[in-house]
């Protein structure tokens, strides 16, 4: 499961770890970068206190269970601005300073990071697996990627060359429809995309990262305007039968 974190308290890790533990569950912990969480182009009070957030998303990890923390950690979501080739270079650098920081202290917890690219119209900043690779270059050992299938297909132009490039960095996928829907009744080539988590030795968890319309906040924030199913139940149902037989290659 992916438990997302939206502020420090949300849920007891002690509590939740009993639980996945009872129900045979493992888990990630999902960063949420909503308004005025930034790790870079603001100001240092704004940006130490997006630090102490993604602290403590490491903290809720060790204590649930989890192995890394996952999401678009760098600038709020829906945060766009053009930016001169210096004014990136200028924002990267501050972006890596703010995540190896970050990464340093989530090493010392055993945690991994995994930086999520996002499509254009909800981030300027990085947009695709080459981006981010290229950012995490020189970064601790314990940063990765996330990557997630609706995303990719806004953004990638060759997918295979997308999961070439995160390589064994990739530390967690998210798999959707090209709707945001569950995967399987959809245009992905989930084939193809089978083929690359093979080719690239890929062994991590698949999460099916959909939303709800039904909840006035998170359906406007990923614009959901209409139900992706007949039913969330159904949603998760369907999308996991799809997932365990693509696995196993059947579809």
């Amino acid at each position: 499961m992916e438990l997302p974190l939206e502020n420090a308290g949300d849920w007891d890790p002690s509590r939740t770890s009993a639980l996945l533990s009872e129900l045979g569950l493992r888990c990630v912990v999902g960063a949420v970068f909503g308004p005025g969480r930034e790790l870079a182009a603001a100001d240092p009070a704004t940006v130490e206190a997006t630090r102490r957030y993604v602290r403590a998303a490491v903290d809720a990890a060790a204590g649930v269970g989890a192995a890394m923390v996952i999401g678009p950690m760098y600038t709020s979501v829906g945060r766009t601005w053009r930016m001169s080739p210096q004014e990136r270079a200028a924002t990267l650098g501050e972006l890596r300073d703010s995540l190896s920081e970050c990464a340093e202290y989530a090493g010392r917890h055993g945690i991994a990071l995994a930086v999520e690219p996002l499509n254009r119209y909800e981030t300027s900043l990085l947009n695709t697996a080459a981006q981010v690779r290229e950012l995490i270059e020189d970064l601790p050992g314990n940063v990765g990627l996330n990557l997630d299938t609706y995303h990719m297909n806004i953004e990638e132009r060759d997918l295979r060359a997308a999961f070439r490039a995160a390589g064994d960095q990739l530390l967690h996928l998210q798999v959707c429809g090209n709707d945001r829907g569950a995967p399987g009744h959809d245009l992905q080539d989930w084939p193809l995309i089978r083929d690359c988590l093979t080719e690239i030795g890929y062994r991590g968890m698949l999460g099916i990262e959909s939303f709800t319309a039904d909840n006035a906040s998170i359906a406007t924030a990923a614009s959901i305007w209409r139900p992706l199913a007949e039913s969330q139940d159904a949603l998760a149902v369907e999308g996991l039968r799809f997932l365990r037989e693509w696995r196993e290659g059947r579809p």
